[in-house]
């Protein structure tokens, strides 16, 4: 994609977007189905105004990396350690449970054995994204809520990855056991190397520079976007390593003022992600695994819920919260798609069961945002007593 097919491509998105959004607005809907709209619209599916929905989605990659960044900079070293010990537990067994329906339902549906391993993998996890997209600000910093489902969609990155590793042993014909005690080593480094760096590289020159506005904005870009490459380089996930880069400055009193900053940087490459989802997929397709799909979504938007709630309830969460919690991470993971992609192209399973995993995912985004966004506080509410940021 050339400069100019660049550029005419974000005019479209961003006018197209403030237009859609407009209509939402006044329709009372939600804004993210409103960019996943777009993307359907004009994307190469659609209209095909904007031919390729490749470098958008990698562009669009950056916001989830800021937005990781950013709750990072809200959470404290310790609590974020004993929300993680709590959260441990809830996250394995409620994975096992996903994925045993997952594998069931698809089965049942008449697809391999192979394929509905895979497929079941792929449900186990919900979206970072739009779950911590949809969580009110104040609840991040007040509540013990927000911390809670950072720690359960934490520790669900770390067993995608464990999954995507997986996927590439078996695509490759052999488990290299070398690959998993790499992932298993990277993250206490990338801990200690952050906090190596941050107390005699990085606070130092803020505290030198303070002054200058413009430098601790690029400062804290290169920080996060640093850490976040090398999070990937050591076969973690960007998004991890934003996390850490956001969490090892956030007991510095500039934490606040670069959350501050970044949050409309943030909600640029937002737009794009949310656009992207739209694009990439052939609604054409849609009806050949319509039935399983629209089962699976509302399978697992019912399932989620009850489940989040038994576990948590067992850790002496209240039922309110536990609820809460649920009906937040009710949608299927943007780990999921990857999942199926990968899973596609080392021709582990059909583009049938690529599809369905696609499909489910986009049905639960809609339909999980329409439910924490007319029940529940949160940013985008369209009624005012739901509304909170």
């Amino acid at each position: 994609m050339h400069e100019g097919t660049l550029v005419f491509s974000f005019f479209l998105i961003f006018t197209g977007a403030a237009l859609f959004a407009t209509i939402a607005l006044f329709t009372r809907q939600p804004l993210l189905i409103a960019y996943i709209v777009l993307g359907a619209v004009i994307g190469p599916f659609g209209t095909g105004w904007i031919e390729t929905s490749e470098s958008i989605s990698q562009i669009s990659q950056i916001g989830i990396i800021f937005l990781l960044f950013l709750i990072g900079l809200d959470m404290q070293p310790v609590n974020l350690l004993h929300t993680l010990k709590k959260a441990v537990t809830v996250a394995l067994a409620s994975s096992i449970i996903f994925a045993a329906c997952g594998f069931a339902a698809t089965y049942m549906f008449g697809f391999s054995t192979t394929e509905s391993l895979i497929v079941g993998l792929a449900m186990m996890f919900s979206s970072t994204i739009i779950g911590i997209k949809l969580l009110p600000t104040t609840v991040l910093h007040h509540r013990h809520t927000g911390e809670l489902m950072v720690g359960l969609l934490l520790l669900q990155d770390m067993i995608a990855i464990i999954v995507l590793l997986g996927l590439g042993g078996v695509s490759k014909g052999n488990q290299d056991v070398f690959d998993y005690l790499i992932t298993l080593i990277s993250l206490p480094l990338l801990i200690a190397g952050a906090w190596l760096i941050v107390r005699f590289i990085f606070l130092p020159l803020l505290q030198k520079f303070d002054r200058f506005q413009e430098y601790i904005f690029l400062l804290s870009i290169g920080w996060c976007l640093g850490l976040a490459s090398a999070s990937e380089a050591v076969g973690l996930s960007s998004e991890i390593g934003a996390f850490v880069a956001g969490v090892s400055i956030a007991s510095s009193p500039i934490s606040l003022y670069i959350a501050s900053s970044l949050k409309p940087l943030r909600d640029f490459f937002l737009i794009l992600f949310f656009f992207s989802i739209g694009a990439s997929f052939d609604f054409s397709l849609l009806s050949d695994v319509i039935i399983p799909a629209m089962t699976l979504a509302l399978l697992y938007l019912g399932l989620k819920p009850v489940a989040f709630r038994l576990l948590l309830g067992k850790q002496s969460e209240s039922s309110k919260l536990a609820w809460d919690v649920g009906f937040r991470l009710g949608q299927n993971s943007e780990f999921s798609i990857l999942i199926a992609y990968i899973a596609t192209t080392s021709l582990l399973i059909g583009e049938k069961a690529s599809l369905l995993v696609q499909a489910t995912a986009i049905i639960t985004f809609a339909l999980s945002s329409y439910i924490v966004i007319f029940n529940f506080p949160n940013p985008i509410a369209v009624k005012e007593s739901l509304r909170r940021d």
